[in-house]
Formats: C-alpha cells, structure tokens, sequence
C-alpha cells in the first residue's frame, strides 16, 4: 500500500513537472515569436528606411544637374534672342492679327536692347558669342517663312509661348546657380522682362484659341442651319 501511495506521489510530481516545463516551453516559444517579430519589424522599418529616397540629396542633385556654366548660358542666351529678333521682324511684317504684329515689334526691340548688353558683357569677359541661328532655330524660322495669314499667327505665338517658357527657365537658373557675379547679374537683371513677355504671349494664345473656338462655332451653327433648309 505504502508503494503504490508513493508511486501516484511519484507520478503526481512527474505530470506536475512536465506541465511545467511545457509551460515554460511555450512561455520561451512566445517570447522568442515576439522578439523574432520585433526584429522584422525592425528591420522592416531599416529596409524601408534605407529605400526610401533622400528628399534633399535628390534635390540638390537635380540643382547640379539642371544647372549649366556662364559660358553655356551666354551661348544658350544668345541664341535664343537672335532668334527672337529674327522672328519678330518677320511677324511685324506677315502677321495679319493686330494683336501679334504689336507683340512682334516688342520682342524685336526688347530682345535687341538685351542682345546688345549680353554682346558687352561677353566682350568684358573675353567670351565668343554665336553670331548665327543653331540648326533648331533656322529650321523654326524657315517654317514660318512657309505661312501666312492666320496660320503664320498660330505658329508663331504658339513657337513664342514655348521659347519664352524655355528662357525663362534659362534665365531662372542662371539667376539662382550662376557663379559668375556679372554674368548672374545680368540674367537676373532681364528676368522680369522674360516673365512679362510670358505672361503676354500666354493671353495672347489664349485668346486666339478662343476666338478660333468661336469662329468654329459660329461655323457649325451656319452649317447646321443650312442644312435644315435644305431639308426643307
């Protein structure tokens, strides 16, 4: 009697010591899930982290990058106001719309009074400016000596708009990056006068647009009218 009493005393410890250790397995096992989870949150968090995009490396790389030297931008500068003048002397004399002929005659006395200080200023600085038109402006210049009328007036404010948007651009950039003292002086210097012409040749678009629209409408409307009557 005195063995088996011992015995179940023997058993009772056994079950009562590997429930136990059970327990302990499974508290171990939950504190490692846990510590395993907060490890690949944290790297999670690490990795994120590390493809996640410097907001301000990037931009100071897009600075360098859209940045330009005083040489390319006095040569870039150049042309584009040789080209101005060009063009606006033949569109004060093909434009039939009032409103692009007088716009015209500003880009040819602006930009000429412009060319002639970038002329002194290159001059000051040793630098060789381009005395003729590149490839692109050339061919520009040659499709509009193609039209007239209204069409010659479309092409040109609509040629103006784009080349104004891309000076202004330059002009912005030398104004803000330039290095030479001078040479920044001046773009800063002209930039108003840019954003005017921009502004200017931006209505001017609008409003063309907008009388097309109307003339095509009005158009529509006669045709339409014409054709009840002939149904009639």
């Amino acid at each position: 009697m005195k063995k088996i009493f011992g015995f179940g005393i023997l058993m009772s410890l056994a079950i009562f010591g590997l429930s136990g250790c059970g327990s302990d397995d499974r508290t171990n096992n939950y504190n490692t899930t846990n510590v395993n989870r907060t490890s690949m949150n944290t790297n999670g968090a690490g990795n994120n982290g590390a493809l996640m995009p410097n907001a301000n490396s990037e931009n100071a790389n897009a600075n360098r990058n859209a940045a330009m030297t005083d040489s390319e931008f006095m040569t870039e500068a150049a042309v584009g106001g040789m080209a101005e003048v060009e063009s606006g002397k033949l569109a004060s004399t093909k434009a039939q719309n009032a409103d692009v002929k007088k716009f015209a005659q500003m880009m040819v006395t602006d930009h000429t009074k412009a060319n002639d200080e970038l002329k002194a200023l290159a001059a000051k600085k040793s630098a060789t400016l381009p005395t003729e038109l590149d490839a692109k402006h050339k061919s520009s210049m040659d499709e509009l000596k193609g039209l007239s009328g209204a069409e010659f007036d479309k092409a040109y404010v609509a040629a103006q708009l784009a080349d104004h948007e891309k000076t202004v651009k330059l002009f912005q950039t030398e104004a803000q990056s330039g290095t030479d003292a001078d040479i920044k002086a001046f773009a800063t210097k002209t930039l108003p006068t840019l954003q005017s012409h921009l502004e200017m040749v931006r209505n001017l678009h609008n409003k063309m647009n907008s009388q097309n629209a109307g003339s095509n409408a009005n158009s529509n409307m006669k045709s339409a009218n014409s054709n009840m009557k002939n149904m009639k």
